[in-house]
């Protein structure tokens, strides 16, 4: 899975800081910063409650496919 913000509707509430710290944070100007693009599957349910606590519904979840990601 990936995470992807989008930062126009992102209003820095840090909901899903709380929710989930170790893949999200906010600055010192609370602008929102992922930690973490691709969280593991321990870390799946934190981040779909991080989305779903989201007041602007900013926060997306994307299934990648291993099969399918190039060589880093």
């Amino acid at each position: 899975m990936r995470v992807v913000v989008n930062y126009d509707l992102c209003e820095g509430n840090a909901r899903c800081c709380h929710v989930a710290p170790a893949v999200f944070q906010t600055d010192d100007n609370d602008q929102l910063h992922v930690l973490i693009e691709e969280p593991t599957e321990e870390q799946r349910e934190a981040v779909e409650n991080a989305a779903a606590v989201c007041p602007r519904q900013a926060i997306t979840i994307v299934e990648t496919d291993e099969a399918n990601r190039s060589p880093a």
